[in-house]
């Protein structure tokens, strides 16, 4: 796909790569520059609330790598899926239910 310059260097992005990114109009996106010149283009996901304050950067670190490293990602192979299937199998999770203490739960912290 093409896109052209204009005079001010503003470009319209193709109708395949908005739908691929999810973009919608005044969605910000992002270039990464690559060592090898190769760029990419990436929406900017909304903030996370701020009830989770710890996610916003752990999300931000994983965003940075996978830009950074994209050879690093692997797909999840059916033999994968159906093992973790096998680990959690009959396990019920509340996901309302509060988090228990450190010291009530058993657990130690590492």
């Amino acid at each position: 796909m093409e896109s052209t310059l204009t005079e001010r260097y503003q470009t319209t992005v193709p109708q395949p790569v908005r739908h691929a990114l999810g973009l919608r109009k005044r969605d910000r996106i992002r270039y990464t520059v690559r060592p090898n010149g190769e760029v990419v283009l990436q929406r900017v996901s909304p903030e996370p609330a701020d009830d989770a304050p710890a996610l916003a950067p752990f999300l931000a670190l994983l965003e940075r790598d996978i830009a950074s490293h994209p050879e690093r990602l692997q797909p999840v192979t059916a033999d994968l899926a159906h093992r973790l299937q096998e680990l959690v199998c009959g396990i019920e999770v509340d996901l309302d239910a509060p988090l228990p203490d450190d010291e009530s739960s058993g657990h130690q912290a590492v």
